[in-house]
């Protein structure tokens, strides 16, 4: 799985230059040169906000709040950042996310907490799909076969969060622990076979018995995909492009489906870059415009990946042993 994803960094880097090298260097320069100043607040506002937002809905994952929010907030960034600028099919952040929490939170709850927060975000997802779909199909004369394939995509993404859901609650890691067991690995299975089922009655225990943070975690994220789609407002705003709040909640709505149907590209590459030029093609705003847009996301996107790089090795550092003299 690495070397598929290694080439398919590869694969989309080269696909990345071959839509700039289509557009053209200069057009792409030239829009960068028209944002000017306002290039530092796209990466800074609104997505410090949207993340925000992701760090309280992840915070409604635990059952019980032992860690500041400020520590939720650095530990996601770093977890984030990881996923990024790493191969891991956007999950390999999530158990570093555990592992800083550990000085705070104990390790079966910090993990249990990743899945449920990786759960709601997704949950969120599928229903900002939904409205964004449904906005689409009624405002705005996109072409049949997009609207089409994106709900398709939905129905997807729905049973996969459904089937995800049920072996959460069946045992997810008691059934991975039988996995191995079967694939012979007995010694490692019998060491770990109590922390595994702790993880698994730590997760039951929170669907079972904390509806409410469960609701809150997903509300949470909710309005996290919807601010998301500030950010494409005001990039296009700033780049002489006027649309409307509507339209730019669409086109986030379309953009975010398409970043979780290429979650084994690393950083989407080259699948988020062709798919919105298809999507504002289909917006009449033409394919260039979409290649701009997402280079300035790529911009906003590398920024925060340096913070979150940073904050991962501040966090690392108390919890790396010393070496002895």
């Amino acid at each position: 799985m690495t070397k598929l994803r290694l080439f398919l960094l590869i694969l989309g880097m080269v696909f990345v230059g071959y839509l700039i090298a289509q557009v053209g260097p200069a057009v792409l320069l030239a829009s960068l040169a028209t944002l000017s100043w306002r290039l530092l607040v796209v990466l800074v506002f609104p997505f410090g906000l949207v993340a925000l937002l992701d760090t309280v809905g992840w915070r409604f994952a635990f059952r019980r709040d032992l860690a500041s929010f400020l520590t939720l907030y650095s530990v996601r960034l770093a977890g984030e950042a990881f996923n990024i600028a790493t191969p891991t099919a956007s999950v390999g952040g999530e158990p570093v996310k555990a592992y800083l929490l550990r000085p705070r939170v104990p390790l079966e709850e910090g993990l249990a907490s990743v899945v449920v927060g990786k759960t709601t975000i997704t949950l969120a997802h599928a229903c900002f799909l939904v409205v964004g779909l449904a906005v689409a199909w009624m405002f705005f004369p996109l072409p049949r076969p997009l609207l089409q394939g994106m709900t398709g995509f939905l129905v997807l993404e729905a049973l996969a969060l459904g089937g995800f859901v049920l072996v959460q609650l069946s045992g997810i890691f008691s059934g991975g622990l039988k996995l191995l067991n079967g694939m012979g690995l007995m010694m490692w299975g019998e060491r770990h076979a109590e922390k595994l089922r702790r993880l698994d009655r730590a997760l039951a225990t929170f669907y079972r018995e904390h509806r409410g943070r469960l609701g809150f975690s997903i509300l949470f994220n909710f309005l996290g995909w919807v601010l998301g789609s500030l950010e494409v407002y005001l990039i296009l705003h700033f780049l002489g492009i006027p649309v409307s709040l509507a339209a730019a909640f669409v086109i986030e709505a379309l953009t975010a489906a398409i970043k979780f149907a290429a979650f084994m590209v690393p950083a989407g590459l080259g699948a988020l870059e062709g798919g919105n030029m298809v999507v504002f093609t289909a917006f009449g705003l033409g394919a260039g415009l979409g290649l701009t847009f997402t280079l300035i996301r790529r911009l906003r996107e590398l920024a925060w990946v340096v913070v979150g790089l940073i904050l991962l090795a501040l966090l690392r550092a108390p919890l790396t042993p010393e070496v002895p003299a």
